[in-house]
């Protein structure tokens, strides 16, 4: 189930550069409606993007601070809004959320959810909060998934809503999850922490790619009572309003000197943002928040933010060469 007339990001396999960042299209798959999908998804078909990144998954289930139910009825659909009020809001430019890493585990995706999307190039986000929760995690999947028929796997070490502090564990994670992967591992580098050091460890132990950026620690809090917005209170910014941190990491990864692929992601919806991402170092691009939630609640809206994903899904698959980069885009 290998990749043709695809792209090549050290040994990753892709469809093209363009991918879909961790969590905004759930499983890659729906049970119900539109409930755990972007409406936009509806509208493009995901098989066409260089791959799909799952939600970030967890040895265990894990309702977080949401929940781990896709089974929600149209009656219900008050009370389903009331919980995403408190782990996500749209601010300044962007949104701000604190899901908890809500999942349904690793292995009732693998037999749930991943045999539904045989037809896309898959990246499977784990998270854990132990090294050996992350060899757990790539045992798993090895068992579960052949070699090559799945891009990635990226280990999500980066993220601020599970008021976890992943420096102490990531040594560990990538000394002995790293090298039991029968897949790439690509791993996603927080803004927010020692990113460069962090890359350089990375390429030292062997990962593959790396995803830049995770979301931004950041809070909001409500004027008139002082209270955080999000159940968590702190929360990760993404979206457009992290942009140009974004691009700055980015470039300054390239600075460095750090060889790895990158895998940009922070604020691009159009082709221009790919451009500027190419521009400052990246191999390949990721649409996030800025893209797939960019039609809530204005479902009506999702037709036309359909054919501008697709544009810019077009402008992309011309791309068979890093080094034409933003040469390429129309």
């Amino acid at each position: 189930m290998g990749v043709t007339d695809g792209v090549r990001l050290g040994d990753i396999e892709l469809r093209n550069r363009l991918v879909t960042s961790s969590s905004l299209l759930g499983y890659g798959v729906a049970n119900t409606g539109f409930y755990g999908m972007s409406p936009i998804a509806m509208l493009v078909p995901l098989r066409r993007f260089g791959a799909v990144t799952t939600r970030t998954l967890t040895v265990e289930p894990r309702e977080g601070h949401f929940t781990t139910r896709d089974d929600w009825a149209p009656r219900e659909l008050p009370g389903l809004l009331k919980r995403y009020a408190r782990v996500l809001r749209g601010v300044d430019s962007g949104f701000i959320n604190a899901f908890g890493w809500c999942n349904v585990g690793i292995r009732a995706y693998l037999r749930d959810y991943y045999p539904r999307t045989r037809d896309q190039r898959t990246i499977i986000s784990l998270g854990g909060f132990s090294a050996e929760e992350f060899v757990t995690l790539v045992d798993t999947v090895n068992q579960a998934v052949p070699v090559d028929h799945i891009a990635a796997v990226e280990f999500n070490v980066s993220c601020h809503n599970v008021n976890f502090d992943f420096s102490r564990i990531l040594d560990a994670v990538l000394a002995d999850a790293v090298p039991r992967s029968n897949h790439p591992v690509i791993l996603k580098l927080s803004p927010d922490v020692d990113y460069l050091d962090n890359a350089r460890r990375a390429a030292a132990a062997g990962v593959s790619a790396l995803t830049a950026i995770n979301t931004v620690k950041a809070l909001r809090m409500d004027p008139r009572t002082g209270r955080p917005l999000l159940a968590n209170r702190f929360g990760g910014l993404s979206g457009r309003a992290i942009k140009p941190i974004g691009l700055r990491v980015v470039a300054e990864l390239r600075d460095a000197g750090v060889a790895l692929p990158i895998i940009a992601t922070g604020g691009i919806r159009t082709v221009d943002d790919c451009r500027e991402y190419f521009w400052a170092g990246a191999d390949a691009v990721s649409l996030g928040s800025a893209t797939w939630l960019a039609s809530y609640p204005g479902y009506a809206l999702a037709p036309l933010r359909a054919l501008g994903v697709r544009r810019v899904l077009r402008a992309v698959e011309r791309i068979p060469d890093p080094r034409q980069r933003s040469a390429a885009l129309p």
